[in-house]
Formats: C-alpha cells, sequence, structure tokens
C-alpha cells in the first residue's frame, strides 16, 4: 500500500511539470490519481465517493455564478477597477489589491476573495508575467489570511473544532505571523507587477468567454476538486502511519506535501488538543505556506488558475521559489521565537 501511494505522490508531484497531455487535463488527472489513493488504500466506499460528490458543489456553484455575474457586468466592473487603478498610484493599488483580499478572506472566506482577484486582475492591463505574478502572491495572501477565523477556509474550521476553541484562537495564535507574512507579499506585488497599457494577455481573452467556456471550466473545478477529495482520503493511511508523532519542526517541513494534497485532510490528521501552542503553530504555518506553491495546494489557486489558464508549469516556476523562501524565512522564525 505504501509503495502504491508514495508512487502516486511522485506522479502528483512531477506529471504535471513534464507531460504535455497531463498539464494540459490536471482535472482529469488528480481525479484518476485520487480514485487509484482511494483505492490501494482501500477506502473507497459509498459514503466517501458521496462526500466526493458533494464537496465540490459550493466551490463549482460560486465558479459558475461568478463566471456569469462577471459577463453579464463585465462593462461596469471594468470601468471601475480601471477607475480606481488610475484614482491611486498603481504599485499602492496592486499592494493594497493583495493585502484588503488577504485580511478580508477570513471573513468573506477564500473562495469570495479568489473570485474578486479574478475580477481585479481579468480588467487589468498587465503582461502574462506580472498577471501570473500577481495571482500567485495574491493567493499565497488569501490562503494565509484565511486561516484566521473559522469561517475562512476549510483547514481553519477543522483546526478550531478539533482544539474545541474560540472564534479568534487561531488569530490570537498564527494572527502576528500571518499578517506581517501578507503585508510582505503585497510589498512584493507592488515591486514586480507592472502596469502594461495593452490589450493583449488574460484581458483580452476574458472578453471572448461565452456561456459554454464559462460551464466547461465550472466542471473542469467540480472535477478537480473531487479529485483532491478523494487524494487526501486515500493518503489518510500513509499520514497516521508515518507522520502523526514526529517533531512539530519535522512535520513543518514534511507538510509541504499540501502543495499537493488538501491541507485540511492534513490538519485534521496532525492536530491535537493535546498539543502547546509552538507545536500548532509550527504545523499550521507549514500547511498555509507550502499551500500556494502549487495549483492543487489551496482553493483560491484553482479557481485563479482555471480562469485565468495559469498551467502548472507557469504557477511552479514563480510560486514554488517564493514558497521556499517563504517556509525558510518562517523556520528561522519558529526557532528563534517558538
Amino acid at each position: 500500500m505504501i509503495l502504491g501511494l508514495t508512487i502516486i505522490l511522485i506522479f502528483v508531484l512531477f506529471l504535471p511539470f513534464t507531460v504535455k497531455v497531463v498539464e494540459r487535463n490536471l482535472e482529469a488527472f488528480l481525479f484518476i490519481m485520487g480514485l487509484a489513493a482511494a483505492a490501494i488504500s482501500q477506502v473507497l466506499t459509498g459514503s466517501l465517493f458521496t462526500k466526493a460528490l458533494v464537496d465540490p458543489i459550493n466551490i463549482t456553484l460560486a465558479v459558475l455564478i461568478a463566471g456569469l455575474l462577471f459577463k453579464w457586468l463585465q462593462d461596469p466592473l471594468e470601468k471601475g477597477i480601471l477607475g480606481m487603478s488610475k484614482a491611486i498610484p498603481f504599485r499602492l493599488f496592486i499592494a493594497l489589491v493583495v493585502i484588503i483580499l488577504g485580511l478580508i478572506s477570513s471573513i468573506i472566506t477564500a473562495i469570495i476573495a479568489a473570485i474578486a482577484l479574478v475580477v481585479i486582475v481579468s480588467v487589468l492591463r498587465l503582461d502574462r508575467r506580472s498577471e501570473i505574478r500577481l495571482v500567485i502572491l495574491a493567493c499565497f495572501s488569501i490562503g494565509l489570511g484565511a486561516a484566521l477565523t473559522p469561517i475562512g477556509e476549510p483547514l481553519s474550521t477543522i483546526a478550531v473544532s478539533k482544539l474545541d476553541e474560540s472564534f479568534f484562537f487561531l488569530l490570537k495564535l498564527i494572527g502576528p505571523d500571518v499578517i506581517p507574512a501578507v503585508l510582505i507579499f503585497a510589498v512584493l506585488a507592488a515591486i514586480m507587477v507592472k502596469p502594461m497599457q495593452s490589450e493583449h494577455g488574460l484581458t483580452a481573452k476574458q472578453q471572448t468567454e461565452n456561456y459554454k467556456e464559462i460551464i466547461i471550466r465550472s466542471l473542469k473545478v467540480y472535477l478537480f476538486v473531487m479529485g483532491l477529495t478523494l487524494l487526501g482520503a486515500g493518503f489518510e493511511p500513509f499520514i497516521e502511519r508515518y507522520l502523526l508523532g514526529l517533531s512539530p519542526l519535522v512535520l513543518y517541513w514534511i507538510n509541504m506535501i499540501s502543495a499537493v494534497l488538501d491541507n485540511a485532510t492534513l490538519a485534521a490528521a496532525e492536530i491535537s488538543p493535546m498539543m502547546d501552542a509552538p507545536t500548532l503553530k509550527a504545523i499550521l504555518l507549514g500547511l498555509l505556506i507550502s499551500g500556494g506553491m502549487l495549483i492543487p495546494g489551496n482553493i483560491p489557486n484553482i479557481i485563479a488558475a482555471g480562469k485565468l489558464n495559469i498551467t502548472s508549469r507557469e504557477w511552479a516556476r514563480f510560486g514554488v521559489p517564493v514558497g521556499l523562501i517563504a517556509m525558510v524565512a518562517y523556520f528561522i522564525v519558529i526557532l528563534i521565537f517558538g
């Protein structure tokens, strides 16, 4: 069983970047890998399959509705966003987008924050590289910020529930680490995202999107999330056998697998009410930071990459170095301050 799961993990980590047909059909690939993992772990039951069918419904509906609203309200949205971007210095506007979406995601949820990001990016006239950088940095910010309350994302909901803590527990525990990270990602975006007065790039593509494309993209998101649900369930025996009981500093680095596995599943397996605050902080920060490195790592990544046609290779080229630098920086912080 363990050998089979290890092979699947290697496939999920590397095939999307090395095999073109996998990169073009990432949703179907992850679904097949999820089925294989669940079958190998002998957890492919009727209840799991029902859960896999139900879990993606909310995010799929959100993506579908957002796509329709953007199509119907494109002109006023475009005018409003472009107007705001011109009313204040462009780099300040970009920084504010990353900060506001990151912090407000803990209230409006990571899904809604990601949809707002897509709308903003879709109407800005940026070159391809700048658009990808803005999306990835903002998704890092959203993924971190959404974890500050139990309504922001599934990971925080599960953590607060398992620990039986108050609404503001995670804000107190990881807020002093998360909020500076959101500000740093905003500064990086302000520096690395360049304005470009051009109609070429993602903006032009969004203007021609039709109903068929909106529906197909929503179905792809459904299949993507379904695959992640199966993948997470399939890897639970692997996690329970090899990860639980390890040092929190070791878990911090091992939790980089949340770049391809659902971080809520990992949190559910690893977090215990018996853990002290430094241990919980190390586990949570490892999960949250690495979740931005690759597209499957977080729901905002999936939404933004799907809507804006960002490939796995394009995301990894920028997301992995940024994530690794952030992981090293916070590892040093954890070692020094606990």
